[in-house]
């Protein structure tokens, strides 16, 4: 009989993996979802880069602009001056400006107040020449302001033809002239305040009259004025009231009206505005913009205007000490 083994101990049961395969599976799941949310926002900021590119590059443009600026002229690599530094020299180029131009005056031919302030008036916008050329003829008309007012303006209009802008002239000249005669007895009044009150004076008129028939100092801000003291950096301002405060401080008042017709002058003959005659300029060491215009001497000459360069001057009657020749009546100009 065949022997018969005993049966061994049952296996024991497997464990149920039901629950950990589900729990994987929904971390899993889960994992994925999150994965998906993930690309989908790396997607939305790649659109985002994508759009901000162009201003990105503006940017990066502008920032580079910025970092490297643009070539500054010579001159504005000089280094910063003191105030008193500035005054020092400032009073300086007027000194220099004193002994080239001794002669220095206004360049309008007048014998009184009143034919100042009408020749001033009709010096906007054309030369002292001009006008000196075209006042003969009006004043011998007109020679006071009731004779003025009292004008036809057609004849006025044809009498100052030659200085340009002759109908707004006309209105403004008759119009001083009746304002004169109205209230002010007929003489032009000794004050800044009640001049600019007449009709087409502002303050650089006013001042002209002021310190050349009154002995009144003032500082005339014209074109030549404004261009020059910007050049030698005496200011930055271009409002002519704030150029007339900012280099009135640099000087004893009593200087105001020469200094004002020394730089006129040199304007006028050798500091020109768009080809300045740097070769032949007297204060060149003191200028911080020398070299804008022509440097070489021989050259510079050429650019000479007037009684520097041996022409006439503005006035048909200049002052006695004036060493030009006069200028010549319009029906020779």
């Amino acid at each position: 009989m065949k022997k018969q083994t005993p049966p061994g101990p049952e296996p024991a049961p497997a464990k149920k993996t039901t629950a950990p395969a589900e729990k994987a599976a929904g971390a899993a799941k889960k994992t994925a979802g999150a994965a998906k949310k993930t690309a989908g926002a790396a997607k939305k900021a790649a659109g985002t880069a994508k759009k901000a590119t162009p201003a990105a590059k503006k940017a990066a443009g502008a920032k580079k602009a910025a970092a490297t600026p643009e070539k500054a002229p010579a001159a504005a690599k000089l280094p910063q001056e003191s105030r008193t530094a500035l005054v020092r020299r400032a009073r300086r180029i007027n000194r220099e400006l004193a002994e080239v131009y001794s002669y220095a005056h206004p360049e309008l031919d007048f014998e009184n107040p009143f034919e100042l302030l009408v020749a001033t008036v009709l010096s906007a916008q054309t030369t002292d020449l001009r006008v000196n050329q075209t006042t003969p003829r009006l004043f011998a008309r007109y020679p006071t302001p009731e004779d003025l007012a009292a004008a036809v303006p057609e004849e006025v209009e044809e009498l100052i033809r030659p200085t340009g802008f002759f109908r707004a002239k006309t209105k403004s000249i008759m119009g001083l002239a009746k304002a004169l005669t109205e209230d002010f007895g007929g003489e032009v009044p000794g004050r800044v305040e009640d001049l600019v009150k007449l009709p087409g004076v502002g303050r650089k008129t006013a001042f002209v009259v002021l310190g050349n028939a009154f002995g009144v100092p003032g500082i005339t801000v014209d074109t030549h004025f404004g261009r020059l003291v910007r050049r030698w950096r005496w200011t930055e301002e271009t409002d002519p009231e704030k150029v007339e405060a900012a280099v009135g401080a640099l000087f004893p008042k009593s200087e105001w009206t020469m200094l004002s017709h020394r730089v006129i002058f040199h304007g006028r003959r050798i500091c020109h505005s768009r080809k300045p005659a740097c070769g032949a300029c007297p204060i060149a060491p003191l200028c911080p913009s020398y070299g804008e215009g022509e440097t070489d001497p021989e050259k510079a000459k050429k650019l000479l205007k007037y009684e520097m360069g041996g022409f006439p001057g503005q006035r048909l009657k200049p002052p006695a000490d004036y060493p030009g020749k006069p200028a010549p009546p319009l029906a020779e100009g």
